[in-house]
């Protein structure tokens, strides 16, 4: 479908309508929401994961990405070592609160309809596709995420299949993940001089390994004009000699796309 084009003061009221129910459910919810933070850190790692902070991208000054990264540090200290309990539900958002620059929040880059802009706290999505990866690498059950609408930059480089990630935007467009296990999970995330790392830490040894894969990926044309880019993720579960278990549907994604797929002539 065409992306519709809504209006500033529509966009405005959906925006404070959706956050207020948000609020409502925090506050009135039957969720059982993680809270607990430990400085000492669980014994096992189930997974392991980093990305680059710092990368040259077309239309991308260099001010928002030094700025992204002090919006990082400043959200991974309200996230590093929550411990998930079983039963209870990790929300993004409502660990980290609302960027603001009174917090220390600065300006960094936001994708808004497919076009690259800046805003307070910008940039931490990064932090959300970290959590959202490493979490598919275990046990812990996804209960809400966002797929990225807009497909913005092109493949270059990428080592993780398309649509491997989760928006965010305060407060209702969440990253919210729930421990249906009898184990504890404990988030620990850090920055380096040059990358983003974050682990998934637990009580107990992992029983199994798991493999991201897509499937059924298209690059189409739309009606309307422009390219439409859709797959399916799937995993793969192994045991610990690595005999393959089975495989596990994660999530469709459905993107728009912000560039010219097709080779230049010749």
């Amino acid at each position: 479908m065409k992306p519709i084009r809504r209006g500033r003061w529509r966009l405005a009221a959906g925006v404070c309508y959706y956050r207020w129910r948000r609020y409502g459910e925090w506050i009135w919810g039957s969720k059982k929401f993680a809270n607990e933070k430990q400085q000492q850190l669980l014994r096992h790692v189930h997974f392991r994961h980093q990305t680059i902070l710092l990368r040259e991208l077309k239309d991308v000054e260099m001010w928002m990405q030094h700025n992204k990264v002090t919006n990082l540090r400043l959200a991974i200290s309200q996230l590093n070592g929550i411990v998930i309990h079983p039963g209870e539900t990790f929300s993004y958002w409502k660990l980290i609160g609302k960027p603001t620059r009174r917090k220390g929040y600065l300006e960094g880059m936001l994708l808004a309809h497919g076009r690259v802009t800046s805003a307070v706290g910008g940039g931490l999505c990064q932090l959300s596709n970290l959590v959202y990866w490493m979490t598919l690498h275990t046990p812990l059950t996804v209960t809400e995420r966002h797929r990225h609408s807009y497909d913005v930059f092109p493949d270059a480089n990428r080592t993780q299949p398309f649509g491997s990630g989760a928006t965010c935007f305060y407060n209702y467009l969440d990253l919210q993940i729930t421990n249906q296990t009898q184990q504890q999970f404990q988030l620990h995330v850090y920055v380096t001089d040059t990358h983003l790392v974050g682990e998934w830490r637990s009580d107990m040894p992992s029983t199994r390994t798991y493999e991201i894969v897509e499937k059924e990926h298209e690059i189409k044309p739309s009606i309307w004009g422009g390219y439409e880019r859709t797959n399916q993720l799937y995993r793969n579960v192994f045991s610990l000699d690595g005999e393959w278990q089975c495989d596990e549907w994660l999530t469709q994604n459905r993107a728009t796309m912000m560039y010219e797929p097709l080779l230049p002539k010749g």
